[in-house]
């Protein structure tokens, strides 16, 4: 059976909007767009290839496909890890607006609290969530996801969409593993670890 994992950029105060350019999602006035490229490293790029190198199939809001599929089919080095898998391996994309999708491999979904269970069931390794902003809100209150791979940036925005909102089931996580890239990106891998346990200190 496998696992559906998270793979998203925030920065410090949690904003996970328009990460990779200023056009990518500039809704609600959102002025931020791009602010990974300063800090994108060698360092992220090998822990990236590396999580592709797991991935079995793609679960994908319909933004993240619309952003993907522009980009990846076109990519030039079509032998490259990420490019390889996302043109490659199935793709699932959860939507209200569309049905039908022109990038190889791609299915629509439309009940994904349902599907998710089958999804995992189909499939022995991962089926990978990057990006997707709204659908991530839809799995985090819904506790689908098994593992979270967070790249932390060293930056405050104020404002814009973040990964845990008010919807949030309540949980404990467990750090599996960590490191700090050299431009001070950290990167952190939990998994769910069963309810939020309380005390008192002292």
């Amino acid at each position: 059976m496998g696992e559906l994992t998270v793979t998203t950029f925030l920065t410090l105060d949690g904003v996970m909007q328009a990460p990779g350019g200023p056009t990518e999602d500039p809704s609600g006035g959102f002025a931020h767009g791009g602010w990974v490229a300063p800090y994108f490293d060698d360092d992220m790029g090998r822990i990236i290839d590396a999580n592709f190198g797991h991935a079995d199939a793609f679960l994908l809001g319909r933004t993240t496909y619309d952003i993907f599929s522009s980009y990846w089919p076109q990519y030039p080095n079509q032998d490259e890890i990420v490019a390889k898998s996302l043109n490659n391996l199935p793709k699932f994309v959860a939507s209200r607006t569309r049905t039908s999708f022109d990038w190889s491999g791609t299915s629509h979904i439309a009940d994904v609290v349902r599907e998710v269970a089958a999804l995992k069931e189909r499939f022995a390794r991962e089926v990978q969530v990057h990006g997707s902003g709204n659908l991530l809100q839809t799995l985090i209150a819904n506790d689908l996801i098994d593992e979270y791979r967070l790249f932390t940036f060293p930056v405050l925005l104020g404002t814009g969409k973040r990964l845990f909102g008010d919807g949030t089931v309540p949980g404990a996580l467990t750090l599996v593993r960590s490191s700090v890239s050299s431009s001070g990106v950290v990167y952190s891998v939990y998994r769910r670890a069963g309810p939020v346990r309380t005390g008192t200190v002292g």
